[in-house]
């Protein structure tokens, strides 16, 4: 399980699912191309369906919990960044290139900030 560190926000994610945002996002920022991100909720957190915008100007850090870089999809890599090309931005998918069930992505946004807020 990894954290996505947003703009004094953090998301949960299984590292290999991050470790794809990661390039997915390094690939969007350097071209200087915002985009939303977007996931669906586990019935733990109300299910629903979460959105963040994404754009260079806000602070950004991936941490990993596993001991070892996971293997990258080169094909999902590709429809991840063509999805966050779209008008909708990147509607985070499963590596089978169809939307995963939100329990198994866990993506569970963790009520921590830096300010104490809840939201």
């Amino acid at each position: 399980m990894g954290l996505l560190n947003y703009n004094d926000r953090t998301f949960d994610f299984e590292d290999r699912i991050l470790a794809h945002l990661q390039v997915v996002m390094a690939v969007k920022l350097k071209r200087c191309e915002p985009f939303f991100l977007s996931w669906a909720l586990g019935r733990e957190t109300g299910s629903g369906r979460q959105a963040i915008w994404i754009a260079a100007s806000l602070p950004l850090h991936f941490e990993y919990f596993g001991g070892r870089p996971p293997s990258l999809n080169r094909a999902w890599i590709e429809r991840l960044l063509c999805s966050a090309s779209s008008a909708s931005g990147l509607n985070l998918s499963d590596e089978r290139n169809r939307e995963p069930d939100a329990d198994s992505l866990r993506p569970e946004t963790l009520q921590r900030s830096m300010s104490g807020t809840s939201k």
